[in-house]
């Protein structure tokens, strides 16, 4: 096969939408997606997961899903390692409060499940006031998890934070969790959709006429006990007129965020290979290889390994996030 050479660019993604008990109308209203239904709980923005692949909107792979240039293409991944397109960027809008779970780790999750541990973060686009987030429990013990779990103890159990727009929660894996009703949230994953649910405040799923499945005993082996809240060192820097927003820097990924207000900005690619980025506000333009491309709200793209620099312009608020050594 002969090569040929592209041009480098960006690629951006058309999303994928997933109906959900808790979900809602928000991600039509306030990012002007066209949802399936009113009760929309996820758009998965960047996904090569197989429970809903992204779509490649532009460019050589245009009209192909991210999983298989994945598996295709690798060179466009810097070829990058692993057997799976590591990360998954979804924004949730929590009309009602998610059920309250955990992920296991990647060593769990192998053996039970055959797909990656799940350690994940969020950004909070939007919390009504008195919004919480189900953040950790107050057991001190394995066998006090298991006894206030198995008595439903919850209120004893769970513990609740109060969240604003532009809060940043870390959630490793082993954490038990839950995005609460009136927030919406990015967040940024391992490419996993393996969840234990450890409790789902007793409601019925109208679509089957039953309450959810619950996953008590693994929810009991993958917590960690007891909960400590991640030490982050968050940091600011300056890149052009951009202000910069290092959220976290883990093993499994780097998150940040980008915020230019009425100015510009170039950036060069550092050592991850490739790069996910989501517009979550304003408007403007990403230059690339001596192209402008329109950037707003909503838009969702990837950085392959070939863009070394780009200029971003405008009014522009970015979450963007790079594979981390163990990706």
């Amino acid at each position: 096969m002969e090569c040929v050479e592209f041009m480098s660019e960006p690629y951006f993604l058309e999303p994928v939408f997933h109906e959900k008990i808790w979900g809602g109308t928000k991600l039509h209203t306030d990012f002007g997606y066209d949802i399936p239904s009113d009760h929309t709980g996820e758009c998965w923005a960047i996904s090569a997961h197989p429970h809903g692949p992204a779509t490649v909107e532009n460019g050589p792979y245009a009209g192909m899903t991210l999983d298989r240039v994945w598996a295709e293409h690798r060179d466009v991944f810097g070829n990058a390692k692993g057997d799976v397109f590591p990360l998954l960027t979804k924004i949730l809008d929590a009309s009602e409060d998610l059920s309250v779970q955990v992920h296991p780790d990647d060593a769990y999750a192998a053996e039970h499940e055959h797909e990656l541990g799940k350690t994940e973060c969020w950004y909070v686009i939007a919390a009504e006031p008195g919004a919480t987030m189900i953040y950790g429990h107050h057991a001190r013990t394995r066998e006090q998890l298991a006894e206030w779990i198995n008595n439903g103890e919850w209120d004893k159990l769970l513990r609740r934070v109060p969240v604003k727009p532009g809060d940043f929660l870390y959630v490793p894996s082993g954490t038990i969790h839950a995005v609460g009703k009136g927030i919406m949230v990015l967040e940024t994953q391992q490419s996993s959709d393996t969840t234990y649910r450890l409790y789902d405040w007793d409601r019925v799923d109208k679509t089957t006429g039953q309450k959810r499945e619950l996953h008590l005993q693994q929810s009991i082996d993958t917590t960690n006990v007891p909960h400590h809240d991640p030490d982050l060192d968050i940091t600011t820097t300056k890149v052009g007129d951009a202000t910069v927003t290092k959220y976290v820097q883990s093993p499994f990924f780097g998150v940040w965020q980008w915020r230019l207000t009425d100015g510009q900005a170039t950036f060069n690619r550092g050592k991850a290979p490739y790069t996910l980025v989501s517009v979550l506000a304003g408007k403007g333009s990403i230059s690339v290889d001596g192209k402008d491309y329109p950037l707003a709200k909503g838009v969702h793209f990837i950085l392959p390994f070939d863009v070394k620099q780009w200029t971003l312009k405008g009014d522009l608020q970015i979450i963007a996030s790079e594979p981390g050594e163990k990706a």
